[in-house]
C-alpha cells in the first residue's frame, strides 16, 4: 500500500501532465481563440462586398451609353448616361448636370442580379446591326459588351430593364441619402480648334502640352481652379487659340488616358 508520502509525490506529477498538454493543444489552436480561429468557425471572409469598399478603391460594375443617331451621340470625350460601381455610387447626367446618386447595399445587389437575369453579363447584340444611324445603347457589365439597337423599338428583357437604369425614377427608399452634383477632385480639359468669340487668356496647364485622346488635346486640372465657361469663348494658352470642353473625371479615371 501506498504511504502518504508516495500519494503526494504523484498528483503533482499529474498536474504537470495536464498542464504540458493543455500548453500543446494551445500551442495547436485550440478554441480559446488565442493563437488561431476555432475549427468550428468559418474562416474569415477575403473577398470584399458592395458595402465594404472604399471609396479610392470603386469598381466600375455597370454601365451604359447612347452612340450613334444623325447627331452623334456619345462622341468621343463624351460623359457616359450612367456609370455605377461597387460602393453603390452612381453617376448620371440629371438635366445636364452630372449627379451622384448613392443605393443602399440591399438595393446594389438587387439592381446587378436584376441586371444578369435581363442578360446583360453576356455579350451579344440585340436588334438589326446594320441599321445605318441607328441609336444605339451599349452597355458594359461583368466584362460583357451588350450592343442594344434602336432600345425604343425592342421588347426584350435587356431593352426593358434599360428603365431601371434611371437613377432619377429610384425610389427613396433604396437610396442611402439625396442625390447631390458630382463633384470630382480632377477635370479633363479637352481642348480643340477655336469656334470663334469672345477670346480670353487660359489661367492653367497650357493646353497644348496635353495628350491626344478623344480627338482633343487632354490636359488635367483640379476641379476647383477650373475657370468658370461661358458658350462660344475660346482660350489663349502658349501662342494658340483653342475651343474648350470639360469632362468630369469618374470615379474609375484617374488621368487623361482614361477618357474614352
Amino acid at each position: 500500500m501506498a504511504g502518504p508520502y508516495t500519494r503526494s509525490r504523484r498528483v503533482p506529477a499529474l498536474a504537470c501532465a495536464a498542464l504540458t498538454a493543455c500548453t500543446a493543444l494551445a500551442a495547436c489552436g485550440d478554441d480559446s481563440g488565442t493563437t488561431g480561429p476555432s475549427p468550428s468557425s468559418p474562416a474569415p471572409s477575403t473577398s470584399s462586398s458592395p458595402a465594404g469598399d472604399t471609396p479610392a478603391g470603386e469598381r466600375l460594375v455597370l454601365r451604359w451609353r447612347k452612340t450613334g443617331g444623325i447627331a452623334g451621340l456619345g462622341g468621343p470625350g463624351s460623359l457616359p448616361d450612367f456609370s455605377l460601381y461597387s460602393t453603390g455610387v452612381a453617376v448620371a447626367p440629371a438635366q445636364g448636370v452630372p449627379t451622384e446618386y448613392r443605393l443602399k447595399p440591399d438595393a446594389l445587389r438587387r439592381l446587378l442580379d436584376e441586371a444578369r437575369a435581363a442578360g446583360l453579363g453576356r455579350s451579344h447584340t440585340v436588334g438589326a446591326g446594320n441599321v445605318a444611324d441607328a441609336i444605339t445603347v451599349v452597355v458594359t457589365m461583368d466584362g460583357a459588351t451588350t450592343r442594344i439597337v434602336q432600345p425604343e423599338s425592342q421588347a426584350g428583357p435587356e431593352a426593358r430593364f434599360l428603365k431601371r437604369l434611371d437613377p432619377a425614377a429610384w425610389p427613396a427608399s433604396d437610396l442611402a441619402g439625396a442625390p447631390k452634383p458630382y463633384k470630382p477632385e480632377k477635370t479633363a480639359v479637352l481642348a480643340g480648334p477655336p469656334a470663334g468669340g469672345a477670346v480670353k487668356t487660359w489661367p492653367l496647364e497650357p493646353l497644348g502640352k496635353g495628350v491626344q485622346v478623344a480627338g482633343a488635346v487632354c490636359t488635367e486640372a483640379p476641379t476647383g481652379k477650373v475657370p468658370a465657361m461661358a458658350p462660344d469663348t475660346a482660350w489663349r494658352s502658349g501662342g494658340q487659340t483653342y475651343s474648350v470642353r470639360l469632362r468630369p473625371l469618374l470615379p474609375d479615371e484617374s488621368s487623361c488616358q482614361d477618357v474614352k
